[in-house]
């Protein structure tokens, strides 16, 4: 099972100097991966969250949120091994040349460590800031997905869809690796499916070791529907969830959280369901030098 971690991009610890020890300590702790994430701005109205539900502002954590691929080639120049990934971008709200353009050079800076996360958004403020329409979420996926993958192939490129045109051109550069992964961000059916069809990866939510065991299954089973190969697949189950030094007691912890002791024994739980790399985002509030201290307990828990 490879680890990762989320980068305090947000929140009270967001700053260029935490983030920069925070890469290298998860670097030098042998971790596998580095996360950012994408959000446009704060509304400050209240919204109703995706599947329904009582509407609420979003938590202040989103107050101050770092971009994610400047942050990430600003932590390319400072580490040497550490994948580099997104989760998640929302790609609808960018033209796919320019975001396969900025992945590209990420992945040149960084001698070939990207993994490309990428969601469909869901906050309406801004789907609106992007002047880009709700309905379009879906089918705009696809083809952003399939025009990005057109820029990262040989010249000429050109990509004519429904939504985004590129005439025959050059796009450069061209990033090392011969096929930078693209995970989709999704715990919904249809999403999970449009994984399986068009991306390399899943990166759905750890709500429990089930709801993973199901979602890998069926990111798998729509992977082999649509013809593809199983092999180079992955999934990266996303925890965002508080890491603690003590343990969190009672039955309302949630699955992957608590003391680095509790979160390696759920990481067992996770064996044989088809899950390969577990993202932790730390929701706890803590310092950057709690957050070095536990970053290392939980990499010895989980290794023993």
């Amino acid at each position: 099972m490879e680890l990762g971690v989320a980068l305090p991009t947000s929140g009270p610890l967001a700053s260029p100097d935490d983030i920069a020890r925070f890469a290298r300590h998860a670097e030098d702790l042998g971790y596998d991966s580095l996360w950012t994430y994408e959000r446009l701005l704060r509304p400050l109205a209240a919204i109703t969250p995706p599947g329904g539900g009582e509407a609420a502002t979003l938590p202040d954590i989103y107050r101050v949120t770092y971009e994610p691929l400047e942050t990430l080639s600003y932590v390319a120049a400072i580490t040497e091994r550490i994948k580099l990934g997104t989760s998640v971008i929302d790609a609808l709200f960018h033209a796919p040349v320019v975001l396969a353009r900025r992945f590209a050079t990420l992945d040149r800076f960084s001698g070939g460590r990207v993994i490309a996360g990428l969601g469909q958004g869901w906050v309406p403020q801004e789907f609106e800031t992007a002047n880009v329409p709700v309905k379009r979420m879906g089918a705009g996926m696809d083809e952003a997905v399939a025009a990005i993958r057109a820029c990262w192939g040989p010249d000429p490129v050109e990509y004519r869809g429904r939504f985004y045109t590129i005439a025959p051109s050059e796009v450069n550069p061209k990033p090392v690796q011969a096929r930078i992964p693209i995970l989709l961000g999704s715990v919904t059916p249809k999403g999970i499916e449009r994984a399986g069809r068009i991306a390399d990866g899943l990166n759905p939510l750890a709500f429990s070791p089930e709801s993973l065991r199901e979602a890998a299954a069926s990111f798998r089973r729509a992977a082999r529907e649509a013809g593809r190969e199983e092999s180079g697949l992955t999934v990266v189950a996303r925890a965002n969830v508080p890491i603690t030094r003590e343990p969190i007691t009672g039955d309302a912890r949630p699955f992957l959280a608590g003391s680095p002791s509790q979160i390696a024994e759920d990481v067992k739980r996770l064996e044989g369901a088809g899950v390969d790399h577990v993202l932790f985002a730390n929701m706890a509030s803590t310092t950057i030098e709690e957050e070095l201290t536990l970053l290392e307990e939980l990499k010895a828990a989980v290794a023993l």
